[in-house]
């Protein structure tokens, strides 16, 4: 089955969800297994932002599913399941996360970029940077684009989850609160401050580069 399944209108979406969501509890594999692959490249993207050891990323996807699996017969529809989704993965990453702060055997790769499998559906603003044509527009392009993943990078966590969800996964405020589990204005700040902090990383190239069309 491809993992590449259309598009629907998001309340038709929603819709699709929540019937293969009762269908699992119901008693139903294979409509999990259409959950699974409808947002297993996301909650690996989303995991990837957070967890720079790509050989781990992988390992708390399936993680987080498995959760997810033990725990949805608790899920109420309150929230959108890809959003209730988001929240284990985070819960999950972070775990993970604070796992390897107390183990001193970290991979190499937890110092690399991890970037290989983000080249096709990167942020929009990096999607919107590398779309011109000149080699001076396109080295300036990647050289904005490894500037912004440094910056998010150096980002404290809940910035940088904060910023993810927004502009690499396209939540709306509401969802990320919801997925943060916090308040909507704590939403909004960290994802202002983790813009600002970009910014004033971003500017100082854009200023040398000024002038120039991207």
């Amino acid at each position: 089955m491809s993992a590449d399944l259309p598009l629907l209108p998001l309340e038709k979406a929603n819709d699709s969800d929540a019937m293969l969501v009762e269908r699992t509890v119901a008693g139903d594999q294979k409509a999990y297994e259409l959950l699974v692959i409808k947002y297993q490249r996301r909650i690996q993207r989303l995991i990837g932002r957070m967890v720079r050891d790509v050989d781990l990323v992988e390992d708390i996807a399936q993680e987080t599913f498995i959760r997810a699996y033990r725990a949805l017969a608790q899920f109420r529809g309150e929230a959108q399941f890809y959003t209730w989704l988001y929240r284990i993965a985070v819960n999950t990453a972070k775990k993970a996360l604070m796992d390897l702060k107390r183990d001193p055997t970290v991979s190499e790769n937890a110092f690399k970029s991890g970037q290989s499998e983000e080249s096709d559906e990167t942020s929009p603003l990096e999607n919107e940077l590398t779309s011109s044509e000149t080699p001076d527009a396109v080295l300036a392009s990647k050289e904005i684009a490894e500037i912004i993943n440094a910056a998010m990078e150096a980002l404290p966590e809940e910035l940088r989850q904060a910023i993810t969800l927004r502009e690499i996964e396209g939540l709306s405020y509401e969802e990320i609160s919801e997925a943060m589990d916090c308040p909507i204005g704590t939403v909004r700040s960290r994802i202002f401050r983790a813009r600002e902090a970009i910014s004033q990383k971003v500017k100082p190239l854009l200023e040398n580069q000024s002038g120039k069309r991207w």
